[in-house]
């Protein structure tokens, strides 16, 4: 299992390092052949993706005392997945500044201070969009607490009724047995 593990961490060693090479190229690209190379960056990232998705599975098959370590290197991997993903927004971004000044004429430090801008609210609005994420995940796991625990209650309901028929029955039956044993005593 960790020999097909230490496989996936080759393969995304190598493909994060082609990916890191062509997110420096692409700025320095024109034309078809910048275009060609984005969609190429685009493609591997999505192979990247795919072989921490394996990672992952492979984890969960793992012995339980050895998840802990192969836990934390798929994280730094996730992690270094993001970074390329915003080196990936960010060289793409370049991109379309360059068309848009080609188009439009240079204005240049306009321009370079709208992408800062951008920048700073599409980080924003992704922080935001994993905070409303958390929140939600973390309504429907009370959900689902709640849930078991009206479950547990309704459970407990139906013994204690039960059980308190049992003794309404059980001191009718004493009542009845304590009449029979008194007239019983009285002959």
């Amino acid at each position: 299992m960790s020999s097909d593990f230490e496989a996936y961490e080759q393969d995304f060693g190598t493909l994060t390092a082609e990916i890191t090479n062509k997110i420096g190229r692409i700025p320095k690209l024109a034309g078809e052949e910048k275009t060609q190379l984005v969609l190429n960056v685009d493609k591997q990232l999505e192979e990247v993706r795919e072989l921490l998705e394996q990672m992952d599975l492979e984890i969960r098959e793992i012995p339980i005392q050895s998840r802990g370590m192969y836990n934390s290197r798929l994280k730094s991997y996730k992690q270094e997945m993001e970074k390329l993903e915003k080196d990936f927004k960010r060289s793409r971004i370049a991109y379309s500044d360059e068309v848009r000044n080609e188009l439009l004429g240079d204005g240049a430090s306009s321009s370079e201070s709208q992408r800062a801008h951008l920048l700073d609210n599409t980080e924003r609005l992704e922080r935001s969009s994993r905070r409303l994420e958390a929140g939600y995940q973390i309504a429907v796991e009370t959900e689902q607490v709640g849930q078991e625990i009206l479950t547990n209650l309704h459970i407990d309901r139906e013994k204690i009724q039960r059980s308190r028929d049992r003794l309404r029955e059980t001191d009718a039956n004493l009542g009845k047995s304590s009449r029979i044993l008194t007239g019983m005593l009285r002959r």
